[in-house]
């Protein structure tokens, strides 16, 4: 079943953080992981929202998500996102 994955981030280097970009989206393509949303502006029709934007993934299933999340390849990377940027990361089921 389709999983979605979705971030939002506070980047306080945009250099660095483009560094991240550039070897995170490859590594979740190795997932089945494609961008299906990326920098898109919320338009908010009832409640809240930050105003961050957001990026959105889409993968075959949650469990290539979790395997993606948690391999040892995804390691090196996480760690050129360390002190330049907080995420908030959502992953669900599709129907």
């Amino acid at each position: 079943m389709t999983a979605y994955f979705v971030v939002q981030a506070t980047i306080d280097d945009q250099a660095q953080y483009q560094k991240y970009r550039e070897a995170v989206v490859p590594l979740m393509g190795k997932f089945g992981g494609k961008v299906v949303a990326r920098g898109a502006k919320v338009d908010v029709l009832e409640g809240e929202h930050d105003t961050r934007p957001v990026v959105m993934f889409e993968f075959p299933s949650m469990e290539a998500i979790n395997a993606f999340w948690n391999s040892p390849e995804y390691i090196p990377v996480k760690k050129l996102r360390e002190g330049i940027a907080t995420l908030n990361a959502w992953a669900f089921p599709g129907n």
